[in-house]
């Protein structure tokens, strides 16, 4: 992560998608997803089989990719999402599967 510049236009939320999510290749597709959005942050699963999700980028692409979380990839069951908006504090250079 490096620190932001005061000027910035980034948008930074934390998502808890729950339902079938885990062992369906949720978190592949999603920094799939995230790398062709251009959207920085991470993914990983949490020990009761909901995944966590930080997105960072442009407003735009931030709700791009959380819309896309409601459904996820093919063989997910999406049940809810939930998310909150975070402080912008530092920028991530990558999204990646933790």
């Amino acid at each position: 992560m490096k620190k932001l510049p005061r000027d910035h236009n980034l948008e930074t939320l934390q998502a808890r998608v729950t339902g079938r999510v885990q062992g369906v290749g949720f978190r592949a597709a999603t920094v799939r997803q995230a790398h062709l959005m251009g959207v920085q942050g991470w993914v990983r699963n949490l020990e009761d089989g909901s995944v966590e999700v930080v997105l960072q980028g442009t407003p735009d692409r931030v709700d791009r990719l959380l819309s896309w979380l409601h459904s996820g990839p093919p063989a997910a069951r999406v049940k809810d999402v939930e998310h909150s908006t975070m402080e912008t504090e530092r920028r991530y250079d990558r999204f990646e599967q933790i």
